[in-house]
């Protein structure tokens, strides 16, 4: 999430696909998918277009404002990924009636997501499910935190289906939680650092930029902790347990 600063995209022709996407990850190795999620950011300006450039990208892959990846797709059948769209749910873009993001939020039907959710986790048969949205779940960061609206209306649905981790974005910072069973994995250093401290559960936390390498195998998860010259700093593994239905 938060694909385009300041105020996302205005369109598939936007110079900042090139400028922020296209020209600056050339990289023979990442010539491949990216599966994408929208942030608040990226309600600034028109989300519809990320949606839509998947049509011209042969990378981009955004094929709508919340979807699942199935493991199969990937090489991987044992692995289920949900990409929810997290902007919607909190209520103080609703609020901000004068700004753009608000506008874009309001066309968006949250209970329709929720049902979605529900849904596609409760018939998902994969060995692990893992959630992925740009908001946060357990955070702490300084800037946010956690997100109240995501607690309440997220977290219930990610405890009944057994999701074992939530990967998130939005604090800028590098975090590694696990409180009752699930673990939450904020990534969100990729263009800046911002301070952090240590809540219940926190295993690792870092205000340094870098990104996270996330490796699953049928009977365990890797997760680790780059900088942002590629040393790594934090490495843990995830067992595949089940957590009780909550």
């Amino acid at each position: 999430g938060d694909n385009f600063y300041e105020n996302g995209v205005q369109s598939t022709v936007d110079p900042q696909w090139r400028s922020s996407f296209e020209d600056v990850y050339t990289a023979p190795s990442l010539q491949i998918p990216w599966y994408v999620a929208l942030g608040n950011h990226d309600y600034r300006g028109d989300p519809q277009a990320q949606v839509e450039y998947t049509q011209v990208s042969k990378r981009w892959r955004m094929p709508s404002r919340y979807y699942k990846i199935a493991g199969s797709e990937v090489g991987a059948p044992h692995l289920d990924l949900f990409v929810i769209d997290t902007s919607p749910l909190v209520n103080q873009y609703r609020d901000d009636v004068h700004g753009a993001i608000a506008q874009n939020v309001l066309s968006q039907d949250v209970d329709a997501q929720l049902r979605w959710l529900d849904q596609q986790l409760g018939t998902s048969t994969a060995e692990w499910k893992l959630v992925i949205g740009h908001h946060t779940l357990r955070s702490g960061g300084s800037a946010h935190g956690d997100t109240p609206e995501m607690v309440q209306l997220i977290e219930p649905l990610l405890r009944k289906h057994r999701v074992r981790a939530y990967i998130n974005g939005h604090d800028h910072d590098l975090q590694h939680i696990r409180r009752d069973g699930m673990d939450y994995i904020g990534c969100g250093a990729g263009s800046e650092a911002r301070p952090v401290q240590a809540v219940e559960g926190t295993l690792f936390c870092a205000a340094r930029s870098g990104f996270a390498a996330i490796t699953s195998r049928p009977n365990s998860l890797s997760i680790e902790f780059h900088d942002l010259n590629g040393a790594r700093l934090y490495q843990a593994q995830v067992a595949r347990q089940s957590q009780q239905a909550a």
